[in-house]
């Protein structure tokens, strides 16, 4: 039972020749099996999945209407509410919290028979480039568990990949959806900012979060988009605009402009590996009538420096209320307010956690909020301008999703520096809010773990970001 399309899994409920019963249980087996060498899931709602199936099994047999997403097991991030359910971010400052309120996206992919299968695994507060900031442990790849699935959507993408769930949700604050896809090699996307409502996800930096899905391919990664995206009153930064249907993707019939960051394919870091199977596909694109250029981007080095000043800065905002009083972790050791505070927040986060909310902290204190906070905002407004110059006068943007594949757990655990720069090709979408999208382009020829392209468009362009990316993925 291997299946890789959603249309497949739902042909076999209607024709009879498979139950979402079996379909659950299936997926079920293999979390018993591989779960304990993974890591990918938390918290795994059995009881719950299997009546939603057996729910689901009586509507097929009654010929009643079915969502779009019946047959569709979904892990879903530990930073994702659902009412009724615990969430804590993979944090143990939250540990035993349980949501009041269900998100948004979660809610309407429910409202369309989606079945969901558990809770996983992230990095703690969606903070790190690997799945190894967890509380709960570090998060392996399913391919080869010597290697980080990446993060902070470690464990959504693994889960995917070990078919420990068909499909998975994570949030993208600065490549944590496209990463782990591309690490993974699987599909990840992340879309337009306010693009899909943040309403029931935890923050980490809520001017550049947002929601998206986990695939294996294209057709069901813009399903998922699409049904998540739309209008939100309970979240404010939502964009009101009504959203097109993304399915079915339509062929590419047209030549095409299309713009790549000759920066990117030129920095010291990128593999020999992803720069070859890029430039491969850039050369594929030109044979194949379409129009592809070099452009130059500035300020491809101030773009991690820029994206960490800024969503650190608002990590010491936005956990500020996990102060042991009212909800979460609260020391045993406290003995009076400013003890409580002191110490439910030093033993309650993690590492990273703490090291970002100083950080973000230092760049908001007075002496240094122009020298650093406001500088950064002059700088992302430069790289949001110089993005949208680029996609005035070309279609898409092309890029590697990552400069190397997958690296060895433990192997850049102790520089925070060269983690960080993980992030290196993906959080220009994120600075200037534009849709993007990782596929599986290739595999590293030493370790054999793969790595993805990226295609960004222009600001709600979803629908013809689906479109490249599906004429793409039938080209590799």
């Amino acid at each position: 039972m291997h299946y890789k399309h959603l249309k497949d899994i739902q042909a076999d409920l209607l024709s009879g020749k498979l139950k979402a019963l079996d379909l659950v249980n299936h997926y079920l087996q293999n979390i018993a099996q591989k779960n304990d060498s993974i890591n990918a899931f938390l918290e795994v709602f059995e009881t719950e999945i299997l009546d939603h199936a057996q729910q689901l099994d009586d509507k097929i047999k009654a010929g009643s209407d079915l969502g779009k997403c019946f047959g569709l097991v979904l892990g879903i991030k530990d930073n994702l509410c659902w009412k009724g359910h615990k969430v804590g971010a993979s944090s143990k400052i939250l540990e035993g919290f349980e949501s009041q309120i269900t998100s948004t996206a979660v809610q309407r992919l429910l409202d369309e028979d989606a079945l969901i299968i558990g809770r996983l695994n992230c990095d703690e507060f969606a903070m790190g480039a690997s799945n190894e900031n967890s509380a709960y442990g570090p998060v392996k790849n399913a391919i080869n568990s010597d290697y980080v699935p990446g993060g902070s959507s470690g464990g959504s993408a693994t889960a995917v990949a070990a078919e420990m769930c068909f499909a998975s949700l994570g949030s993208d604050t600065g490549g944590s959806i496209r990463q782990p896809a591309s690490f993974c090699g699987l599909v990840g996307s992340k879309p337009t900012y306010g693009k899909i409502s943040r309403w029931g996800l935890i923050a980490y930096a809520s001017s550049f979060d947002q929601i998206g899905p986990i695939t294996h391919n294209v057709e069901d990664n813009a399903l998922l988009t699409n049904i998540m995206a739309g209008p939100d009153e309970k979240d404010a930064t939502c964009l009101n605009e009504p959203v097109d249907a993304f399915t079915p993707i339509n062929q590419i019939d047209r030549p095409l402009k299309i713009a790549y960051i000759q920066d990117c394919l030129e920095h010291s870091a990128i593999n020999s590996d992803v720069q070859s199977d890029s430039l491969n596909l850039l050369e594929q694109l030109k044979k194949a009538g379409h129009h592809v250029d070099p452009v130059s981007f500035d300020y491809l080095d101030e773009m991690v420096p820029c994206y960490y000043v800024l969503t650190t800065a608002e990590a010491s905002s936005n956990l500020s209320r996990y102060s042991g009083l009212t909800y979460g972790y609260r020391s045993k050791n406290s003995h009076d307010l400013e003890s409580t505070f002191t110490l439910s927040r030093t033993e309650g986060f993690g590492p990273e956690v703490k090291r970002r909310i100083m950080l973000g902290t230092f760049v908001l204190s007075s002496n240094h909020y122009d020298a650093y906070y406001t500088k950064a905002q002059k700088v992302r407004a430069l790289i949001k301008k110089k993005t949208q110059e680029i996609l005035e006068n070309y279609d898409y943007i092309i890029l590697p999703t990552t400069s190397t594949a997958a690296f060895k757990i433990g192997e850049k655990a102790d520089n925070p520096i060269q983690m960080y720069l993980a992030d290196l090709f993906t959080v220009q979408a994120n600075l200037a809010g534009n849709p993007a999208i990782s596929i599986p382009l290739g595999k590293d020829s030493k370790s054999q773990m793969p790595y993805g392209i990226q295609v960004m468009a222009a600001d709600n362009k979803e629908k013809e970001m689906f479109e490249m990316a599906k004429y793409l993925e039938q080209l590799i």
